[in-house]
């Protein structure tokens, strides 16, 4: 089944059966595998790439059989941005309308990443520039390697660093004058440079890489998904929330959550001194 066959089905709550055309996808023990698979070209995004992953997170609201999600590359990279010539290319010959079509489309991809309810890893090494950079970033959480290479490098092709929610969300991750640093100077970010400035949460070895991020999805996915759905939902809309405002959203948010079958079974097994298994409910 192909992903505009499954969206025009409209209430399904599947993905197993998911083909995307331009991107990797496989579900197992509630995880979803985003792969860039175009390793001969370090996994470029291209015009189609960018609006089938943006359909596939906005359709990752209704799924019950994901729970955690993790995007990789395939051989050796992460993602080397929009491919220059399927992408770069043909932007040097549109007109302003059409420009502003190809921006707000590619910004609707991290609109639909923070929206959707499952937490997003991003499992980096090697290359991961421009909009591989921005994928990377619109994740929850990021493992990388030590020789992967992170930059934002928009001003290095002429453009302003203010892509894709950059200046907004990128001084939230390492602060205000690191992330300027970076969109200023457009250079490559190293893997222990990135973690140790807090973009990255861990590192692992290269071969390890999709293994560590793997188990930590895992790890989530075993957890309250709606509790982590709440997490996430209240994280990205705190942003622009005084702390009063926050304090009864947050109020709000955890008398939901209260209602859950999963709070319950977190108390029934503290009784019953055993590990909660919760369902997501």
């Amino acid at each position: 089944m192909t992903m505009d066959s499954h969206l025009a089905g409209g209430n399904r709550r599947t993905t197993a059966e998911l083909v995307p055309q331009h991107f990797g996808w496989s579900v197992r023990q509630s995880v979803g595998l985003i792969t860039l698979n175009r390793p001969e070209r370090k996994n470029p995004l291209t015009f189609d790439s960018y609006a089938e992953l943006r359909d596939l997170f906005r359709l990752l609201a209704y799924a019950d059989d994901v729970r955690a999600v993790v995007v990789q590359g395939a051989g050796g990279n992460f993602c080397s941005g929009g491919d220059v010539h399927e992408i770069i290319g043909p932007l040097t010959q549109m007109g302003m309308p059409d420009l502003l079509a190809f921006t707000r489309m590619t910004g609707d991809l991290v609109k639909a990443m923070r929206a959707c309810p499952q937490p997003i890893l991003a499992a980096v090494d090697g290359v991961c520039a421009g909009a591989g950079a921005i994928v990377a970033m619109a994740s929850d959480l990021r493992v990388g390697t030590a020789r992967s290479k992170v930059a934002f490098l928009f001003t290095r092709v002429g453009l302003a660093g203010c892509d894709m929610g950059a200046c907004a969300i990128l001084p939230r991750i390492v602060g205000q004058g690191r992330a300027s640093d970076l969109l200023f100077s457009g250079r490559s970010l190293p893997g222990e440079e990135a973690l140790a400035w807090g973009f990255y949460n861990r590192l692992a070895e290269p071969d390890a890489l999709l293994a560590a991020a793997t188990d930590w999805a895992r790890d989530l996915a075993s957890g309250p998904g709606f509790g982590h759905a709440m997490t996430k939902r209240m994280l990205h809309q705190e942003w622009s929330m005084g702390v009063d405002e926050a304090i009864e959203s947050e109020a709000q948010a955890q008398a939901i959550c209260m209602m859950t079958q999963d709070f319950r079974r977190a108390y029934e097994a503290f009784v019953a001194k055993r590990k909660p298994v919760f369902e997501g409910d």
